[in-house]
């Protein structure tokens, strides 16, 4: 026969608190963080010091489970009544296990439905991470957590398709893109999914949400970049350092750039403003997110060999797959140099202002490549990240697109981002005439159709060209042809 309890602990007393006699027990009296006025009884230690008795709200169920083991749980009652129901309704379960009606798994189940959801999302969210595959658990834990404040869903057992549904339609009307609403039904699906494997949930109860059409309903379009918008990208990204820190902001000469700086500060911001354009140059040539980039370490890179080449870590690349991609000569020579004059950077003084170091980060997983040892014998180390990536690179980017005359968005809303440096790279790949298997490859999709729709920009195509390069057809009949020809 099962039991129930409320928790007893000690405290001392809080500060401030005032002893009183209650019905000839002494009580302590105090006023909380939120100024309202508390009382606990008062017991004493054996030293004869006053503490406080607390008691728990909700009752405590002591009882077998059908697999023998004693256990006691939280009813998460505070009425005694319910508390009595709660526990004759886990014996009953108890006694069908003992009689072989249903299994300790199902009852295992039944427990999971009703317990608190949010140590289910840690379990979730520590597991994805254990596999390697949540590449951002603190965006899933985010959106889990939202949608169940939201919905009320306080346990697996509260997760409805009907709840879940109004939830999108409401996030529908207020604006949210088809894109944004997919992705916390993705993180919710994953979830669920989860829980039916690991034995938490018999089925997956909105497997029958359907995703939002993300084509009809393209809230951010991107475009890709020209070849002149390129060049000049690149030739304000590396000048525009220097020439921000010499214009004059004040007085008759403003906006003119004829501050007179300190050779170390010019040094110094040439060097920046290369690293800008140079990275800005590898986004292009090689369809490298913002993250890869920001990982990319010296011991990734491989510019000796022919051609050049670097290795992706699967940790640092989305399809968590790791690739190796070709690296164009001339981006190689750049990026050789780069590092070449950032290594003589890093034996200079340190208190220089001019130098611009490697970062360093954690060795990945104690893999070594044929650059690592080139790296070490050169004095490099081959885990110091080629490029320092600012968080808010695309605001960087804004600038630079500003001062080169190039439109953040286009006559059809289209716009320009750090992203779409990506989607440029996949539309010169088809502009220059490579096949879309190829083209696909390089871009590491795991569909063509994204390739050839999403990440190819039909405005920069020489449509014209092509259809210039079609066999002739003429309508005129061959035999007259033939005849004017052989006279």
């Amino acid at each position: 026969m099962g039991s129930l309890r409320r928790k007893t602990w000690t405290k001392p007393l809080p500060d401030g608190a005032e002893l009183v006699v209650r019905k000839g027990r002494a009580v302590a009296r105090w006023t909380d963080g939120r100024g309202r006025t508390q009382t606990a009884p008062v017991t004493r230690d054996a030293d004869g010091r006053p503490w406080i008795e607390l008691t728990s709200r909700k009752w405590l169920a002591k009882y077998r489970r059908g697999d023998g083991i004693i256990v006691e749980v939280s009813t998460g009652c505070t009425d005694r009544s319910a508390a009595e129901q709660w526990l004759a309704e886990r014996e009953r379960e108890a006694d069908r296990v003992r009689a072989g009606v249903v299994t300790t798994a199902e009852t295992r189940t039944l427990e999971h439905r009703r317990s608190d959801i949010r140590p289910h999302f840690d379990d979730y969210v520590g597991a994805r991470k254990a596999q390697g595959r949540c590449c951002r658990p603190a965006d899933t834990l985010r959106q889990l957590t939202r949608v169940a404040d939201d919905c009320g869903f306080g346990s697996l057992g509260d997760v409805t398709p009907d709840a879940f549904g109004r939830w999108l339609a409401r996030q529908a009307d207020a604006g949210v893109s088809a894109a944004t609403r997919n992705r916390y039904r993705a993180a919710w699906i994953g979830f669920l999914n989860w829980s039916v494997r690991v034995g938490r949930l018999l089925t997956n109860p909105l497997a029958s949400i359907d995703k939002a059409d993300e084509a009809a309903d393209r809230r951010l379009e991107r475009r890709a970049l020209t070849e002149a918008e390129l060049l000049k990208l690149l030739d304000v990204a590396r000048r525009r350092p220097v020439i921000e820190a010499a214009t004059v902001r004040r007085g008759r000469d403003a906006g003119k750039a004829i501050a007179n700086l300190r050779p170390a500060t010019v040094a110094r911001l040439e060097l920046l403003g290369r690293e800008r354009a140079l990275m800005y140059k590898t986004l292009v040539l090689t369809g490298l997110r913002k993250n890869e980039l920001a990982t990319l370490t010296v011991g990734q890179l491989n510019l000796d060999a022919d051609p050049a080449f670097l290795t992706l870590d699967a940790a640092d690349e989305k399809n968590r797959q790791g690739n190796t991609l070709p690296i164009r000569s001339d981006l190689a020579a750049d990026l050789r140099q780069w590092i070449e004059d950032k290594a003589t950077a890093q034996g200079g003084d340190a208190d220089r202002p001019d130098v611009l170091r490697f970062a360093p980060v954690a060795t990945k997983r104690g893999s070594v490549r044929p650059s690592d040892a080139e790296a070490a014998a050169e004095g490099l180390p081959a885990n110091s990240l080629v490029f320092t990536v600012p968080p808010q690179l695309v605001k960087i980017l804004d600038r630079d697109l500003r001062a080169a005359g190039i439109a953040k968005r286009d006559d059809r809303g289209r716009t320009v981002d750090v992203h779409a440096l990506r989607h440029t790279f996949g539309t010169h790949l088809s502009k220059a005439g490579v096949s879309p298997r190829t083209a696909q490859a390089a871009m590491r999709h795991s569909r063509i159709d994204l390739t050839m729709n999403v990440y190819t920009d039909p405005l920069l195509l020489d449509l014209s060209g092509a259809v210039e390069r079609l066999p002739d057809l003429p309508l005129d009949d061959r035999s007259d042809r033939d005849s004017a020809a052989d006279g």
